[in-house]
């Protein structure tokens, strides 16, 4: 028996370039089976249910859809609100009372928590109904993903952004530091390593949440590069931990700020910049020292998007709506790698990815735990997209000296 009724999109957590790609998969899906009455998207994320603030995407011109889903960060708007039971009781109010039968939510880990609860809420008011999660985070930490929609175009700015910081210090020399987008997952800050084109580009270091953070030996590995090639080039993961497990960043903070899920806020600072560009400026005595925080730039940077990364989030829209039709269950729609390059989607039970954390395997980061391999790379490099530009350096010859000679 065919259910029959309306479907709701909502995109929840950070917003990425290719998040709208993944709502109009959905919604041209949608629009090919009876089934499905209505195509409703909901602002705000579950805010949006909540407050019944919906707009009819059925209506939406096929044009119009395509220049939206070209178009970076959550068109439907987003949320960090994490509903708990009572919530989640409200948001079946107004499902009930919409004759919501399809709820699609576009979003990472914490999202799919959400999803799960929303799911388990359902099973338990008797509320027949289809709770689908489509993966999205540009920290690519969801489990059982190969890869997350959003972290191929994010890798991708990052990786063009160190390539022109490379070409900057190695014109000026000195020391760069770039504090990148990562919690507990080192993925984005390891993809600046696409960077080197040539043996001595940086980033010469990265350091990852994964590893241990000291001090001491990052200023000692700043001292060797600097004295090998003249500039260092560091890439860092705002979530870098001390030995205990303790972040850096929650050390310098006076006033500690924790978002809805009880996430440490780190992206709204320089304090972790600032920290490591002092510490190399006073035990190494080098002048030029600098440091960015790269923050929300990465996560939707107009121009920069990565063509693999457009094509698989918008069939991960796609896929979750005929996942919804073809199966009597919920989940969350997951990608695969399964060729050299080739990826397939698979519905996979909510339990093993909700609420968790996928790290940077352990193959994937150098003996040193201040770089990584080779075996990262050769991950990254299918994801990053095609026509990615390269830097090039002048080959003429040295003229001979005359004066200076003997110098």
């Amino acid at each position: 028996m065919k259910l029959i009724g309306k479907a709701l999109i909502a995109q929840g957590g950070g917003p990425t370039a290719v998040i709208n790609q993944s709502m109009a998969g959905v919604i041209d899906e949608a629009r090919k089976h009876d089934q499905i009455t209505k195509i409703y998207g909901a602002l705000r994320g579950v805010e949006g249910i909540i407050n019944e603030e919906f707009i009819d995407l059925t209506q939406e011109t096929s044009h119009n859809l395509e220049q939206v889903a070209h178009t970076p960060s959550s068109a439907l708007f987003s949320t960090r609100v994490k509903p708990d039971e009572n919530y989640c009781k409200s948001i079946f109010k107004v499902l009930k009372a919409h004759d919501i039968r399809y709820f699609f939510y576009i979003g990472g880990n914490d999202s799919a928590d959400t999803v799960h609860i929303v799911s388990e809420q359902a099973k338990l008011d008797n509320y027949e109904f289809r709770a689908i999660h489509i993966p999205k985070t540009i920290d690519n930490d969801l489990l059982v993903n190969d890869h997350t929609p959003g972290y191929s175009s994010a890798a991708r700015f990052v990786m063009q952004a160190f390539s022109g910081i490379n070409l900057d210090m190695r014109a000026l020399s000195g020391v760069y530091i770039g504090i990148v987008m990562g919690r507990n997952s080192g993925f984005l800050t390891a993809s600046a390593a696409a960077a080197q084109n040539f043996p001595d580009d940086g980033p010469h270091l990265i350091y990852l949440p994964e590893r241990p953070f000291i001090i001491e030996h990052f200023v000692a590995d700043v001292q060797k590069v600097y004295l090998q090639h003249g500039y260092c080039v560091v890439s860092v993961s705002e979530g870098i931990k001390d030995p205990s497990g303790s972040p850096i960043i929650v050390s310098l903070l006076r006033d500690i700020e924790k978002d809805a899920h009880g996430n440490v806020t780190m992206s709204g600072t320089g304090a972790l910049g600032d920290l490591l560009t002092q510490a190399v400026k006073e035990k190494l005595k080098i002048s030029r020292v600098r440091s960015d925080t790269f923050g929300y730039i990465q996560r939707c940077f107009l121009g920069c998007v990565s063509d693999v990364d457009q094509k698989e989030a918008r069939e991960a829209g796609e896929n979750a709506v005929q996942f919804a039709l073809s199966n009597s269950c919920d989940g969350s729609v997951t990608i695969h790698r399964v060729g050299d390059y080739v990826v397939e989607y698979r519905m996979t039970p909510l339990a093993e990815l909700a609420g968790k954390t996928k790290h940077m395997p352990d193959d994937f980061i150098n003996a040193a735990g201040n770089h990584v391999t080779n075996a990262f790379k050769d991950y990254l490099r299918p994801l990053l997209g095609s026509n990615l530009p390269s830097t090039n350096r002048l080959k003429a010859p040295k003229v001979p000296k005359i004066l200076k000679v003997n110098t």
